[in-house]
């Protein structure tokens, strides 16, 4: 079954080169202003010479690289032209599982007798993104959706990696374990600890030493290994949590503060879970500390909702239990999604009149934008 992962290229960062092109061959990074506490969301290959790369602080990327060019995001522009990305994909296949907005899986099978074999297919998506986009990416082809991914990130940028299956042995031993889907620094860190560096190094070890040692991973550790993955391409993934959180300028101790920013937070989430057609059956609330400590406390909610009451209550009720100030980033995650919310024989008078109210509202800021109408409480005083 040949799998097709398409990787571009630093893609915000190539979009804001491509739109300026004064910024090309300079290093560029869309991310949030340093001395907001900004996070670099990508960096032009450009910039990565000097070690600056996403989820970075922008602070010290600007340390690294003193004359960074720092751009602000521009999300509906991103989200425009990985549309344009996706359309090119499905003129092949309508086997296409967006991961991201700048990466996809597509499943070619059955398309060879109209486009060519896989090889083919990947090459003219590649020169069509580029010549009709004037953007680069990356492609790998392998049996499946994990050795895709690997030969994608394998040659970058402008890569194009194809690993047959009776190469897959081969290609996966040098990799270091880090290269491998859901290890992230922890496990990397035990099996480093272990004496396991590399792939080739862990298929060595025996499936109950995995098991005993990761418990359920330990499993897929052993058949990734392996080159093992029976994952199939998803055209219509449905998210698994939906949420939104905000990095503060400066430390805050005031809870009301904290409080009236969940509620904004509720406000955003409610209307993401209503856009989507989906209500949430718990709530999860992020607190990260001056010291980076992370905190993550999760609610159940008596019955599935998308309205923001329920939402910011149940946040709320963690914030005031849990939260000690002060606080550097708060957020809200609704989990457990469903399209499919049983209706209540006895439905609380409350939330039906605020089902109503949020409905119009949501009809009003369609037509005339998010902020024609805000919460009271969250005015400026």
């Amino acid at each position: 079954m040949p799998i097709i992962h398409v990787d571009m290229d630093a893609f915000f960062a190539s979009v804001e080169q491509r739109d300026n092109p004064s910024l090309l061959g300079k290093p560029v990074a869309v991310g949030g202003s340093p001395g907001e506490r900004g996070v670099i969301a990508a960096a032009s290959y450009e910039a990565r010479r000097y070690g600056v790369k996403s989820a970075m602080p922008s602070a010290r990327a600007k340390q690294l690289c003193p004359h960074l060019i720092l751009i602000p995001p521009d999300h509906h522009k991103y989200r425009e032209v990985s549309n344009q990305i996706m359309q090119i994909f499905l003129s092949f296949t309508p086997l296409v599982e967006p991961i991201s907005l700048d990466e996809a899986f597509l499943d070619v099978q059955g398309c060879e007798k109209l486009f060519g074999p896989a090889e083919v297919i990947g090459h003219r998506i590649q020169q069509r993104i580029e010549n009709e986009l004037s953007l680069t990416a990356s492609v790998g082809i392998g049996p499946n959706k994990f050795i895709a991914k690997l030969a994608s990130a394998y040659n970058k940028p402008r890569g194009f990696t194809v690993v047959p299956e009776n190469e897959v042995m081969a290609f996966l031993s040098p990799l270091p374990v880090e290269k491998m889907w859901g290890t992230g620094a922890r496990t990397a860190d035990k099996l480093h600890r272990m004496g396991i560096k590399t792939i080739g190094d862990l298929r060595r070890v025996p499936l109950q030493v995995l098991e005993r040692t990761f418990s359920k991973y330990g499993s897929i550790l052993y058949n990734l290994s392996r080159g093992i993955d029976d994952r199939v391409v998803e055209p219509h993934r449905e998210a698994k949590s939906i949420g939104k959180e905000v990095t503060f300028a400066s430390d805050i101790w005031d809870m009301e503060e904290l409080r009236r920013t969940l509620r904004e937070l509720a406000e955003k989430v409610g209307r993401r879970l209503r856009r989507g057609g989906v209500k949430c059956s718990a709530v999860t609330l992020k607190i990260k500390y001056p010291d980076r400590r992370l905190v993550a406390r999760v609610t159940s909610l008596p019955e599935p909702t998308d309205l923001t009451g329920p939402i910011f209550e149940a946040a709320e009720s963690l914030l005031h239990r849990h939260c000690t100030p002060p606080v550097r980033l708060i957020g809200i995650t609704c989990s457990k999604l469903t399209r499919y919310a049983p209706l209540s024989l006895f439905p609380d008078r409350k939330l039906v009149k605020e089902a109503q109210a949020t409905e119009a509202l949501d009809l009003l800021k369609d037509k005339y934008g998010e902020d024609v109408v805000q919460v009271a409480s969250l005015l400026k005083k």
